[in-house]
């Protein structure tokens, strides 16, 4: 029979069911062989029950494994399919921002283009204003001084025609 330490050492060393198996065997050296059979077999039914649970875990294993791979490869299809459509947004995106900032910036240019010829458009608009002003008063004036010439004229016209039926009676007198 081993020592208390010899026994402990090959205990650690055994894995745990022949430890169950083994600290039976030990134990029934002093009882009868019925109950030895009675512990074998105790013995084999936890062997069996530990291997089954083994067996259960092992698969569950498995199958949580399987779980976890198919829902990586749904992750890297989703991700994928998600770079995907980030690049077709990014495609659509880039060139109505492109164009849209040269538009606006042609807009500027063009608004500030504008603002100095509204100013001059306005300046010449009072101008042109103050130009007709001057030349309907000018108008106005030729037509009251035509007017007065025609007066004149035809003033000038009945005096001499007078005048000259005067000198006409003198003529005829003195003949």
């Amino acid at each position: 029979m081993a020592t208390p330490k010899q026994q402990q050492m090959l205990e650690q060393q055994q894995s745990p069911m022949q430890r169950v198996k083994n600290s039976g065997v030990m134990m029934t050296m002093s009882e009868s062989p019925v109950n030895d059979e009675k512990e074998e077999e105790m013995a084999e039914s936890a062997l069996a029950l530990f291997r089954a649970k083994e067996e259960e875990i092992e698969r569950k294993k498995m199958e949580v494994r399987d779980r976890v791979q198919a829902y990586m490869g749904r992750v890297v299809e989703a991700t994928r399919r998600l770079a995907d459509i980030r690049e077709e947004l990014d495609d659509l995106v880039d060139p109505m921002r492109k164009d849209v900032a040269i538009l606006r910036k042609r807009i500027d240019t063009i608004n500030r283009e504008m603002k100095p010829l509204g100013q001059t458009c306005q300046k010449k608009e009072k101008e042109y204003k103050e130009a007709l002003e001057a030349f309907n008063d000018k108008n106005k004036e030729k037509a009251q001084l035509v007017s007065k010439l025609m007066e004149l004229v035809s003033e000038s016209e009945k005096l001499r025609m007078k005048k000259l039926e005067e000198l006409s009676k003198n003529i005829e007198t003195l003949h």
